[in-house]
């Protein structure tokens, strides 16, 4: 099993995706005004959290103006003060923002981790810069085997997170989960999935998502863990 060390330190290394590097290293050069002198990170993205988690969160792709530009994912953009907040609020996180590398954010029992590692152009990578990338989260599932429970932010990252597990022979039900906001699936081996739209622009403007409804989600798999360690 591969350490948590060398898997961050191949994904940072990684220059796989031609189109991904172009993108990520092009928005460093030429940010828009709010963000200018500041030196972006520009390079793929490992996971971050506890080492220790049972909580797995997966999401899309790294922003182009956030993790890119930070080095953390969901690290100093709108996603980040959404979903900072709602870890927070259900125990997972020790403060209630997420900034910058250095601002004291650390989480608890959770690990964040995307299906791809690089900010991609109109968020949207190809499926050939998934199947990429895939190993990555391969490495990060058989690393956090004994994760109870898992959010998918998003129906791209639930899609994304099924096919890896799949991948790295974990039992699959008959049928394929299908994904909505809230959705709970007790999968074969005693995990569960969660599933919550993701914190974009796009859902929390237009109020698809709500913090109330986010936070339900966190609070949702502090329940289920803390029952699997409650004393019989």
């Amino acid at each position: 099993m591969i350490s948590l060390r060398e898997l961050r330190s191949r994904i940072i290394a990684c220059r796989r995706c031609p189109r991904l590097v172009r993108h990520r290293e092009a928005v460093a050069q030429a940010p828009p005004r709010r963000y200018r002198g500041e030196r972006y990170w520009a390079k793929p993205l490992p996971g971050f959290g506890d080492p220790r988690a049972r909580l797995l969160i997966v999401g899309l792709a790294p922003a182009a103006h956030g993790g890119n530009r930070t080095g953390r994912m969901f690290t100093g953009d709108g996603s980040a003060v959404w979903l900072s907040r709602a870890l927070y609020r259900s125990g997972f996180a020790s403060r209630p923002t997420s900034t910058h590398r250095n601002d004291g954010f650390a989480l608890r029992d959770a690990w964040i981790t995307a299906a791809v590692r690089c900010a991609p152009p109109a968020n949207k990578p190809t499926r050939e810069e998934f199947l990429r990338c895939q190993p990555f989260l391969e490495a990060e599932l058989v690393r956090f085997g004994k994760a109870r429970v898992v959010v998918a932010l998003g129906r791209v990252a639930w899609d994304a997170y099924l096919r890896t597990r799949r991948a790295v022979g974990a039992p699959m039900p008959r049928r394929k989960p299908r994904f909505a906001h809230g959705a709970t699936i007790n999968l074969p081996d005693g995990t569960v999935l969660i599933g919550s739209y993701h914190p974009s622009q796009q859902n929390t403007f237009t109020g698809k998502l709500t913090q109330r409804m986010l936070t339900g989600v966190f609070r949702r798999a502090r329940r289920l863990l803390n029952a699997e360690a409650a004393p019989v």
